[in-house]
């Protein structure tokens, strides 16, 4: 036996109220007194009634929806939930649903749920892009889909993008590492296609190039997708018959992967440690860690922000907003190299 659905008319029966009062509660409308209100409420729990969201965006005819949708890497990671946090804050002021999904730094899954969100109208995209080119994106924006892009800019797009200062956050953090004694320097990173990741290297790179110190290729390791892989990575570096002095970690997961290595397996000597973005906890560890930190609810709001002024009408040429990062000293950074230890 198939149930029927109830309709806004079974809802309006059952109060005894006009359709039009029903659509003005189910909408959050003014003009019908609370005992009214309370009364379509009733009926509309009792009945089950589900309000048809693609039916009414399809009666409104281009008319906003009061959705965005936000895709990022990996909704599992901290930094990209606490953005998520931010922009999920910001849409609640204007009274707009987010919409959210996950691509796993995948150029294919990140189409396939921007098509998922075209589907269901949404006024304006935050996208944290993956490597490779964003022209199928200018489709969107023609049809006045609204884009903005957090952590990186997105390849053959025109959008307004939201960005920190990495290759100077990153250079911060090495130099911090040699001004306590270090020269032999690890460095632990994600993927070099991701835009952040190649400017964190750059920064690497700069800063040891200063003091005309040559990175060793045998303690670099690039391409790290999480922690388990940080973890070994860590491993083979600090084992390396002339292993680093100190290590840069290119995000919180490989940090965190690191430091699983430094303290949970014997046999590796923990040494001095920067990693790139904050993480829980961090400071309660022994020695507390040393991060270069970005604030991602600000970078989460800042993207809203724009984003809102282009969905109510803005249409100046697309900007980019550098934020700074900030070298937070805990310990773990300040460790000096074993030869300028005391004996």
């Amino acid at each position: 036996m198939v149930l029927k659905r109830a309709t806004m008319r079974d809802v309006a029966k059952a109060a005894g109220v006009s359709l039009m009062t029903v659509s003005r509660v189910v909408n959050g409308e003014p003009g019908v007194q609370p005992e009214t209100a309370a009364r379509v409420e009733r009926a509309i729990r009792r009945l089950g009634y589900q309000r048809n969201d693609a039916a009414r965006q399809l009666r409104r005819k281009g008319k906003p929806t009061q959705t965005i949708g936000l895709l990022v890497d990996d909704i599992a990671n901290p930094f990209f939930a606490t953005l998520a946090r931010a922009v999920e804050d910001a849409a609640r002021v204007h009274s707009f649903v987010v919409l959210i999904g996950s691509s796993n730094d995948s150029l294919e899954r990140e189409r396939e749920v921007i098509s998922a969100f075209s589907a269901r109208r949404v006024d304006g995209v935050i996208l944290v892009p993956s490597a490779g080119s964003h022209r199928f994106l200018r489709a969107q924006q023609e049809l006045g889909v609204k884009v903005v892009c957090v952590d990186r800019p997105a390849d053959h797009l025109d959008a307004d993008t939201v960005v920190v200062d990495n290759r100077r956050g990153a250079y911060q953090a090495i130099r911090h590492l040699m001004q306590h004694g270090h020269r032999r320097i690890g460095y632990l990173g994600d993927r070099e296609d991701i835009w952040a990741v190649r400017e964190r290297f750059a920064g690497f790179v700069e800063a040891l190039a200063e003091d005309e110190v040559t990175p060793d290729q045998a303690l670099i390791r690039h391409g790290l997708r999480g922690r388990a892989e940080a973890a070994d990575a860590t491993v083979a570096v600090l084992t390396h018959p002339d292993p680093p002095t100190a290590l840069f970690t290119s995000n919180d997961l490989v940090t965190m992967g690191a430091l699983d290595s430094m303290h949970g397996r014997s046999g590796i000597s923990p040494v001095a440690l920067v990693g790139f973005d904050e993480f829980a906890l961090a400071d309660k560890l022994n020695p507390p860690v040393t991060v270069v930190a970005q604030d991602p609810a600000a970078i989460g709001a800042t993207a809203a922000q724009l984003l809102f002024a282009r969905i109510n009408g803005d249409t100046s040429a697309p900007r980019e907003v550098v934020l700074l990062t900030r070298l937070i000293a805990r310990g773990s950074g300040e460790i000096a190299p074993p030869s300028a230890l005391p004996r």
